[in-house]
Parts: structure tokens; sequence; C-alpha cells
């Protein structure tokens, strides 16, 4: 079993908590993303995972065996860091077989062994060339090429994609999937990229000042978020925020605010009545916004007035940021629209598509 356990893990600096009594399991063969702002803590996590950070609590568990206070060549763990960490005067050959020659494998075993990684990872052709000689993409193969080779119960990606470009960390997006397809190792993948997170892992685990605020299967955390940090934080662009208030007229339950008025759908009236009365904050993700000149009226949708502030085409959509009383309104519509900067724009939203969070919690309802 190669499953990752966290029990209350905490990490103190002095007298900054950066990780704070987190629970976390990773299952044998998952692939799970720690995902969050800068200062979240899910580095840290993972360093710690690694036994290159100390708890100040908490235990550490792979399988059934306490890892916590062992050093990091005992943990049977690989580890790929964000700047590739390659030795420059060893060509890949060597810098793939370092860690082995280390712990005394047969030279027939190594050979064999790199021979395997490299074929996967397609750089058979690069294993005599120094790292100043590779491209940035190369390199990140090498590293990939390093860690299979120990063959190791577990994988652990410290934002490994982040010093790409853009093209190239799509391409290297699906190899990674593609790797973990074949090999099947439990792997835990750091990045602050939410659309790695969201393509690559099979649960996403959302990280806020040290605490893990929401974690699910990426589709279940976008379409359910559990707070407002995670709804803000997940999607792009992100969810809409609307001030509002929810009351109950003889029309039936509305939410109310600054520049707009939707009716609550049946299926959710049960859900929403104890926050009759209540400040809440209404979520719309931009997607759920139609430009209703193309879309026309379905059930469920309500309009929306606003005025266009920025105009954004994208190819495939258009990102329309308009003005709607107080509220900045961010849609993305069909290419054919034809609202532009200072027009008057009639939008449809599809309100079974909303979120309510209490706006002193900010929690769901």
């Amino acid at each position: 079993m190669a499953e990752i356990r966290l029990e209350g893990v905490t990490k103190r600096f002095g007298n900054v908590t950066a990780v704070n009594r987190i629970n976390l399991t990773a299952r044998d063969e998952e692939f799970i993303a720690l995902v969050g702002p800068s200062g979240c803590g899910k580095t840290t996590t993972l360093r710690m995972i690694a036994g290159l950070e100390q708890l100040t609590e908490g235990r550490i568990y792979i399988g059934d065996h306490d890892i916590t206070g062992l050093s990091p060549r005992d943990r049977d763990i690989a580890m790929v860091f964000q700047n590739y960490a390659l030795y420059p005067h060893m060509n890949v050959y060597k810098n793939m077989s370092f860690g082995l020659s280390l712990r005394k494998f047969p030279k027939k075993d190594i050979e064999t062994r790199i021979n395997d990684a490299a074929g996967i990872l397609e750089i058979e052709q690069l294993l005599h060339r120094k790292p100043k000689e590779l491209s940035g993409g190369q390199r990140q193969r090498v590293a990939i090429g390093r860690a299979i080779v120990r063959k190791p119960q577990a994988f652990l990606f410290d934002e490994p994609l982040s010093n790409l470009d853009a093209k190239l960390r799509v391409q290297m997006r699906g190899e990674l999937a593609k790797l973990h397809e074949q090999l099947k190792t439990t792997t835990v993948y750091v990045t602050h990229d939410q659309v790695e997170a969201m393509t690559l892992a099979h649960r996403i685990v959302i990280m806020d000042q040290g605490e893990i605020m929401q974690s699910g299967p990426p589709l279940e955390v976008y379409n359910n978020p559990e707070n407002l940090f995670v709804a803000g934080f997940i999607g792009s662009p992100s969810m809409n925020f609307f001030d509002g208030v929810v009351e109950e007229r003889e029309s039936g339950l509305r939410v109310w605010g600054d520049g707009f008025s939707f009716s609550v759908p049946d299926e959710r009236k049960g859900r929403y009545q104890k926050a009759i009365g209540r400040a809440v904050v209404l979520g719309l993700r931009p997607e759920h916004i139609f430009d209703k000149e193309l879309k026309g009226s379905f059930p469920g949708g309500e309009d929306l007035q606003a005025v266009v502030d920025v105009y954004e085409p994208m190819g495939s959509q258009v990102i329309l940021r308009a003005l709607c009383g107080s509220h900045q309104v961010l849609a993305t519509v069909d290419p054919a629209t034809r609202a532009r900067v200072h027009d008057q724009v009639t939008f449809i939203v599809n309100t079974q598509r909303m979120h309510l969070f209490d706006k002193e919690t900010g929690q769901v309802y």
C-alpha cells in the first residue's frame, strides 16, 4: 500500500502557523493536487511529506508505517522540484542514475531502469547530453525520469511546470496525466495553477492560511463550492459575487441587490429558507450569464441589465466586463455578440446555477 496519510499535521515557524492541524489522505494510486494562493501552506505540506521540513505536531504515514521521524532518503518517496535540480556537470544518463548508484544498485539494473524511463518519456536521444544543452521541457522530463527510475512508493511534485511557456505547459500536462495512467504511482502535486489541478488530479485540495478549505473531485468542487473562498479561487474567469438579501414576497422567494433581482428556483427554495432576511452573497459563474440577444429566453433564465465596460475577444468566446449597479459582471459569451464598450446589454442569467453564501460566515447555503 502506498497510501499517504497526514493526521493532525501542524507546522509553525516561530509565531507563524504555516499549516494548522490538517488531516489528509492520498489513497493508493490516487493523484491529488494541493492548490491555493501563495503562502497558503501547500508547499510546506509537501516538504513535510518528503521529510524536508520537520513537523511541529502530528504524524505522517505511508500505508501502516509511521514515517514522521524518518530521513528523506528512508521514506521511499521521489520528489520533482520546480527548478529541476539537475547536476550541471553530469549528462542525462548520470543525472538519472546517480541516486541508484549511491544505493549500490547493480549496473545492469540501473541501465534497464534508465532505458525503461527514457522510453516512457521519449528522451532516449538525450541521454548523453548535459542539462545546458536541453530545453526547459527536456530538463523537466529528465527530472521526472530521475524520479521514475527509483520506482518509489509515491511521487511528490512541487510546481513542476511553472517554468515552462504556456504551450509547453499544456503539452506536459497531458504527458503527466498519461504517465500516471501508466505507472499508477500515488502522487501529491502542488500547483498555484488551478487549470493544472483541474485537468490532472483525481481530487483537488484547496488550502488557505494553512487549512484545508475543501477537497473533492475537480468537477464536484467546481460545481459545489462549500464557501466563498473556494468559489472565488476555482474557476477562470472567476465567479461573480453580488451582495444581496433574500426576501419572501407574494411572488415567492427572491434574492435582491443593487441592480438585480432574481427569483429562487423551486428546487432551491427549501435550502434557502434559512437565508430569509439575512445578508448574502450571490455567486454566478461567467459561463452561466448569456447575451440574451443570442441566447434568447429559457426556463430559469432571468434578465440582468448592465453597461459594457471592457470587451475582450478570445477567439472561441468573448469576455464582457460590465457594470450593473455597484457590481461588476463578468460574462463569457458567444463571439457573435454585438455588444461593445459603453453599450447597454441585456444578459440572461441561469438562476438554476446560482450559489448563495452567508455574507458573515462565507459558508454556502
